[in-house]
């Protein structure tokens, strides 16, 4: 992709830290000007952003909760009136709910992960579409959507809510692609398997993914960062022709 600021703006939810982070980094180097989006943890995302500024990128810091549409609405409009015309969403906010069995999972706990992972990635990608769609006037774009292998494992006895939740993500990635097909936007989805980052820890289980490792086909965890380049590739000219596709980065698994 070409360098400095030349392929548009880039909003990227979720953004402070872990895979979205390293997300907006890589996508600040390949010249998007950068959204870094977050909910909470300011201080994590004015880092991120100052760490694309550093490296000669443009980026600004907007925080927004993706459940709430009128966080959704300044998100947009700030990131396009301080970045200009958005080209691309990265979906990538979201919540586990924690550790639970679906016995034990409670209706706050379900209504709260519904609402941040599936209404704040439909309602994020609604306003994107209304800025790039050819039949509104845009110039087309790409949206990628963050799922995760749960929605095909299951993840049984930890986190089905969150499963689930990916699930209907896969769901509204196929369903939005063909719809803005001939719109100039391709959509499309990362699914993640286990990856190294502070996730895990901050669900209790610190352990989980040194436990885990030797389900993986390639017994090792994969990277925020070589999720970061799927994503980056996704919304890349080099995918011209993908779209509707759930490309699972999980070493196998």
């Amino acid at each position: 992709m070409p360098g400095g600021n030349q392929v548009g703006a880039l909003v990227v939810t979720g953004a402070s830290r872990g895979i979205g982070a390293a997300i907006a980094k890589l996508a600040g180097e390949r010249g998007f000007s950068v959204a870094v989006n977050f909910a909470v943890g300011e201080t994590e995302a004015e880092a991120v952003t100052e760490q694309i500024i550093s490296a000669g990128g443009r980026a600004r810091t907007i925080q927004a909760d993706v459940a709430r549409e009128a966080d959704v609405l300044r998100l947009f409009e700030t990131a396009e009136r301080e970045l200009g015309p958005i080209k691309g969403l990265v979906n990538n906010a979201a919540i586990t709910g924690g550790f639970s069995r679906v016995e034990s999972v409670t209706a706050e706990t379900l209504a709260r992960v519904m609402a941040v992972n599936v209404t704040g990635a439909i309602l994020c990608a609604r306003e994107a579409v209304r800025r790039m769609s050819a039949i509104r006037g845009g110039s087309g774009g790409a949206i990628v959507n963050i799922s995760s292998r749960a929605a095909q494992t299951g993840a049984a006895g930890e986190w089905v809510h969150y499963a689930a939740s990916k699930g209907a993500i896969n769901s509204f990635t196929i369903g939005l692609a063909r719809e803005v097909a001939t719109e100039g936007i391709r959509v499309n989805a990362v699914a993640p398997g286990l990856i190294e980052t502070g996730l895990h820890a901050s669900n209790g289980a610190p352990d989980r993914l040194e436990r885990l490792a030797s389900t993986i086909p390639m017994q090792r965890p994969g990277t925020a960062l070589e999720v970061a380049e799927a994503v980056l590739w996704l919304l890349s000219p080099a995918a011209s022709y993908v779209t509707g596709a759930i490309l699972e980065v999980g070493g196998g698994r």
